[in-house]
């Protein structure tokens, strides 16, 4: 286990804009049964409204939790609200590769609703995933691949000759341990984030925040994303961590510029990937989960930047909803 300086966390969250629209959500994954046992996932998220007299109104919120056998990495059990009785399906089939698409077939038009539990089930996967952290942190092998197999170039984090690829070992990719993770919700605005429970020793959490508004006739985003892992002694340090800056033509629904500003990454090629983030320039707003899916692959990327890239497809609709509504 190495500690690493890298860059330092964002420590607070920004204060609620006027005339906007914030969107929240967090996957955490617990281990009640110990480090041997089932996976226990919460997903919750919420869209809250901010009036231009500063009152706040919640738009839009969903929940969903899971039994994940990580092991075996199936479903064991799953359920949401609003409640769907079309997941009981997904017992027994795969938690990571597989279930968007299984979505997909399961509910028709749930991707394509941009809506709060959407945005749960697009993060569902990597979110669980990353509760292998728990695993490694404590000297639990990991069963990814052979070394000969792993998915080198997959990512900057998976550069060919890298910290990672290099350092990879019978236990998996080499442990580095990044700061302290500060509070997401301060204590001067109760609303800054939906409610969420502590994360236990040995869970992991998912957290994003999207605040959207209008200025000078674009719209703007600021975007933050934060991986983080509980300890055994009960220290939350972050794994991954991204911020987004974000303008766009709201006729058009076309990005004008994104900038990515990296914070707490696992290995020293990450942060060299948020310059995929200008490559959003011009590109649509709708359609863009497929489109980063498709060609924002390799070395010059980063897997969790692009799924925070995908979660930009939804603030189209919620610009819409800023602008009918506030």
């Amino acid at each position: 286990m190495t500690e690493h300086p890298g860059n330092a966390p964002v420590a607070a969250t920004p204060p609620r804009r006027a005339a906007s629209i914030r969107r929240t959500t967090t996957h955490d994954s617990n281990r009640p049964e110990g480090l041997d046992g089932l996976v226990a996932h919460v997903a919750s998220g919420r869209d809250l409204l901010t009036d231009v007299r500063g009152q706040a109104i919640v738009l839009d919120e969903a929940r969903i939790e899971a039994t994940v056998d990580y092991n075996r990495v199936a479903i064991i059990g799953i359920a949401s609200q609003p409640p769907e009785p079309a997941l009981a399906a997904l017992a027994g089939k795969g938690a990571y590769s597989g279930f968007r698409k299984s979505i997909e077939d399961l509910l028709p038009g749930e991707v394509g609703s941009h809506t709060i539990r959407a945005q749960l089930f697009d993060d569902f996967p990597a979110a669980v995933m990353g509760n292998g952290r728990a695993l490694r942190a404590e000297g639990v092998k990991i069963a990814m691949a052979r070394k000969n197999a792993l998915p080198v170039d997959l990512c900057a984090g998976w550069a060919e000759g890298g910290t990672l690829v290099s350092g990879y070992s019978d236990l998996g990719p080499p442990l580095l341990v990044g700061p302290r993770s500060p509070a997401l919700a301060g204590e001067h605005d109760p609303l800054a984030w939906h409610a969420f429970a502590p994360l236990a020793a040995h869970g992991t959490r998912r957290a994003r925040r999207t605040d959207l508004w209008e200025e000078d006739g674009l719209g703007r985003a600021d975007c933050f994303f934060r991986d983080s892992h509980v300890d055994r002694h009960g220290v939350e340090t972050v794994i991954h961590e991204w911020r987004l800056l974000v303008a766009f033509d709201p006729d058009e629904r076309r990005f004008v510029s994104v900038s990515a500003d990296a914070g707490p990454l696992p290995y020293p090629e990450c942060p060299a990937s948020g310059g995929s983030a200008a490559r959003l320039a011009g590109m649509s707003i709708d359609g863009l989960r497929r489109e980063v899916r498709r060609s924002f692959v390799g070395p010059s990327t980063c897997t969790h930047l692009n799924d925070t890239f995908r979660a930009l497809e939804d603030i189209g609709m919620l610009f819409d909803r800023l602008a009918a509504i506030a």
